[in-house]
């Protein structure tokens, strides 16, 4: 079920005095991401238009509101108290209006517009692509884009409607489901462990190669733990440091030295045998996965389905 207002026509709608032609839920629309992204090229590249057609609209918004929005420079731009204002009511009436749609028309061909999914490298590369599978099968008008980065994604700065987590959640503005834990082994190539001497104890750790994605273990210190129980973390002797996961584990089956690598990366691998774990009664502390949204009320429609359905994926996937 559709109406005018919800397909985005043009409404003349009376302003100070006088009617004015102005698309107000496309140019709501625009003005959060835009504020959402710090950036109006940002924002012309996630909803897939062009930058000049996104400062036009802007200030088109602006001369019907009769006030300043963004304060500009050359580089950069800034809220105004006003342009704070409109933000903030703007999600609002912007999550009403798709939480209306939703309720009157009763079906999933109401789940529709874009979303923009942040994630570390290796979930993201590994879990992550079956979800999207499930997402674009249940909600094919949804469009989806993937930010894969290692480093903590504001959502709000960010334009994130969905961020997935692994560790400690942080500070920061946002509402969270935990999801289970992403597991991570100790592994060797087997070629590599016949080349070199034994691992019998962890004090032999330290006389071997590792390597490791920078961040994780700078201290080259490895914690592990036993039954359950954490033990002092282990001295480790780094040969080669990365800034992502696969080129780590390319030079882990190559048998350049032992890593640390998550589950999900090497499951094939160490049933195949062309990885082994290292030091097996011990286990390497697993991190645990959050998904994030923004603290937005209510929550978009398309963002609770996609919430709902990755959800429940993930419960699938990690109990695996």
């Amino acid at each position: 079920m559709s109406t005018p207002l919800t397909e985005g026509r043009t409404a003349n709608i009376a302003g100070h005095g006088k009617e004015r032609n102005v698309n107000l839920l496309e140019a709501m629309r625009i003005y959060v991401r835009v504020v959402e992204r710090g950036s109006i090229s940002g924002a012309a590249r996630d909803l897939d238009i062009g930058q000049p057609a996104v400062s036009e609209r802007i200030e088109r918004l602006e001369k019907y509101l009769g006030c300043r929005l963004l304060q500009r420079n050359a580089r950069a731009f800034k809220c105004t108290p006003e342009g704070i204002i409109f933000h903030e009511r703007s999600k609002a009436v912007l999550g009403a209006v798709e939480q209306a749609v939703a309720e009157v028309s009763n079906d999933e061909q109401a789940v529709k517009g874009s979303i923009r999914i942040a994630a570390p490298h290796c979930f993201g590369e590994t879990l992550l692509p079956e979800g999207v599978k499930r997402i674009r099968e249940s909600y094919p008008r949804i469009d989806i884009e993937l930010v894969l980065n290692d480093k903590v994604t504001d959502l709000v700065t960010e334009g994130v409607d969905i961020s997935f987590r692994l560790g400690q959640l942080g500070d920061g503005a946002y509402i969270a489901w935990p999801l289970g834990e992403i597991g991570r082994v100790l592994v060797a190539a087997p070629d590599y462990l016949k080349r070199h001497e034994a691992i019998d104890n962890l004090a032999d750790l330290a006389r071997h190669n590792l390597i490791r994605v920078k961040g994780s273990f700078d201290a080259d210190l490895l914690p592990l733990s036993r039954d359950g129980a954490l033990i002092d973390s282990v001295p480790i002797r780094t040969i080669i440091k990365t800034t992502h996961w696969r080129p780590m584990y390319e030079m882990v089956l190559a048998g350049l030295g032992l890593g640390v690598l998550e589950t999900p990366a090497v499951k094939d691998a160490l049933e195949t045998g062309d990885l082994v774990r290292v030091l097996p009664q011990h286990e390497v502390p697993a991190l645990a996965l959050s998904l994030l949204i923004q603290p937005q009320r209510p929550i978009p429609l398309r963002v609770r389905k996609i919430v709902d359905t990755l959800r429940s994926y993930l419960s699938e996937a990690l109990s695996q």
